[in-house]
């Protein structure tokens, strides 16, 4: 019985693996979120749990401003699309690797294990307001996610 216990003392230490260093009572709700197109588990998770909270998301891709133009059948230029990361207060990076499938480790946690980098800036005064380097279930990662958006909230 000893021998159990401390294998699961000994695996829950090892499932803990998380690192975030954040500023509680930073991030304004109301302000616009610039957020990377695609992604996978964490990317994803991240969007639709920022997405629940009420942000403001802009998703796109990393440059100045992405913009795409057409010329019309009358020959005049029609915007179809423009996001710009300058208007964007916050900017939001997310990292991840070695996705996993981990159908009895993360059962009743969306099966799926990941490690991830994430990373929330002001881009106004340059402050780094989140870094988290984690690894996890892709579920309760989500989970720890928003509790650390309740801390941040002002």
């Amino acid at each position: 019985m000893k021998k159990l216990f401390c294998m699961f003392v000994v695996a829950g230490g090892l499932c803990a693996c998380n690192s975030v260093y954040m500023k509680p009572n930073t991030l304004d709700t109301g302000e616009v979120f610039y957020v990377d197109a695609g992604g996978s588990l964490m990317q994803q998770g991240t969007k639709e749990a920022m997405e629940k909270r009420g942000y403001n998301l802009t998703v796109g891709h990393k440059k100045a401003s992405v913009s795409t133009t057409y010329i019309t059948a009358e020959d005049t230029e029609s915007k179809i699309s423009e996001a710009q990361i300058g208007k964007a207060r916050y900017i939001v990076y997310i990292a991840e690797s070695s996705n996993k499938f981990r159908p009895i480790w993360c059962a009743l946690n969306g099966f799926w294990w990941t490690r991830f980098n994430i990373s929330i800036a002001d881009n106004t005064t340059g402050q780094e307001l989140l870094h988290w380097t984690g690894r996890g279930c892709a579920n309760s990662s989500v989970r720890l996610l928003n509790r650390i958006l309740d801390d941040m909230e002002k």
